[in-house]
């Protein structure tokens, strides 16, 4: 299709990993090319290339489909967190789940006041999850996976009959053609049910959650005995958070004085206004606080350490004085004038002989200067 033809009102819904990386990617688009793999109803189909190395891609299931479930329609994960729906509905509360019916009637009347909305309001915004929890921050991904979108093993080199060595398109490696991540279905992805790549993933994180609750046994960090102390340690920062970032999260707890971050430590400092302000957070936030999907380290913190120097007695004219009282050597009253250094007159090399003031260093071209 020509590119004024392009309709951009029916842009595919899609993820970043199936886009790609190519900001210049082209696409082609044909209707009523294939049916739905959900709902068997013609759609339409796009067709690109993510990058030069990876394969082609096409939608798999119509728009409708994908804005029930918030899925990609070509991976048929979610958008929000990049994984299967399955794995989404697992971490939330009945209540919160997108159903989507299965029966065929009840299908078609759904779709068919989707589709009217779409057309009176122009586009229809996707249900994201409103009240995500520990298992969706620890399992999301932090980045497109661009390695999915490589091209498929070649049949004929798992035979040993492949002869277009280089020249074969598709990958020449030896993958485990049999087992469970082998058998996945789209259906099965998109109601969420017998998924073997949510299976695998929930058992990734039954091993975290049990690392976790050996740090929930030990219970919240021992308060400090000075009751001064109103400083929360915040680990785990680096420079792509801010200010606000964390204050969002601490803000329930009471009134913050201020908030130190040190991004090249990974680390802020919180510190609150009342110290019951600071022990609440502390207790609530030690051991499950998430901040852009990232889980955070909270500690007491301490105040600031004023480094004086060795000897110091705090007294005026004494030695070691502090900062405020200024450094030896500065005239005030009562105090002696600045001390001079004492440049000796003599070379201080004597008759030592060095390398460097060899001819080949050019050292005849340098004379040390015996007076001022």
């Amino acid at each position: 299709m020509a590119e004024d033809e392009f309709d951009m009102e029916n842009f595919p819904i899609l993820c970043e990993t199936c886009l790609g990386p190519n900001p210049y990617i082209r696409m082609t688009q044909e209707s009523h090319a294939k049916a739905c793999k959900i709902c068997d109803r013609p759609m339409l189909v796009f067709r690109w290339k993510p990058g030069s190395i990876y394969r082609y891609k096409k939608t798999e299931i119509c728009k409708t489909c994908a804005k029930l479930k918030n899925v990609c329609q070509t991976c048929v994960l979610d958008l929000q967190y990049g994984l299967p729906v399955q794995v989404r509905d697992a971490a939330l509360e009945e209540s919160e789940k997108l159903q989507a019916p299965v029966s065929n009637p009840t299908r078609d009347w759904q779709f068919a006041q989707l589709d009217k909305e779409m057309k009176e309001k122009g586009a229809v915004a996707l249900s994201k999850v409103k009240r995500p929890n520990a298992m969706l921050h620890r399992l999301q991904r932090s980045g497109p996976y661009y390695d999915r979108n490589r091209p498929h093993v070649c049949s004929f080199f798992l035979r040993g009959i492949c002869n277009r060595g280089a020249d074969c398109p598709y990958r020449h490696e030896k993958v485990e053609t049999d087992g469970p991540l082998a058998e996945q279905n789209i259906k099965d992805r998109f109601y969420g049910q017998n998924d073997p790549v949510a299976e695998k993933l929930m058992k990734r994180y039954d091993k975290i959650k049990q690392q976790d609750n050996k740090l929930t046994e030990l219970g919240p960090p021992t308060k400090p005995e000075d009751p001064t102390v109103r400083t929360l340690y915040v680990g785990g920062i680096d420079e792509s958070y801010s200010k606000s970032d964390i204050k969002e999260q601490f803000d329930p707890f009471g009134l913050i004085d201020d908030i130190s971050m040190v991004g090249n430590r990974f680390c802020c400092f919180v510190t609150f206004r009342d110290r019951d302000d600071a022990e609440r957070a502390v207790n609530a936030l030690y051991d499950h606080l998430y901040i852009k999907g990232k889980r955070m380290k909270v500690l007491w913190g301490k105040g600031k350490i004023v480094k004086k120097h060795p000897g110091a007695t705090g007294r005026t004219g004494a030695p070691g004085m502090t900062r405020k009282s200024g450094p030896p050597g500065m005239a005030k009253k009562g105090m002696p004038g600045p001390i001079r250094a004492q440049v000796p007159i003599r070379n201080p090399l004597g008759n030592q002989q060095y390398g460097s003031m060899s001819g080949s260093f050019n050292a005849s071209k340098f004379s040390f200067n015996q007076g001022h």
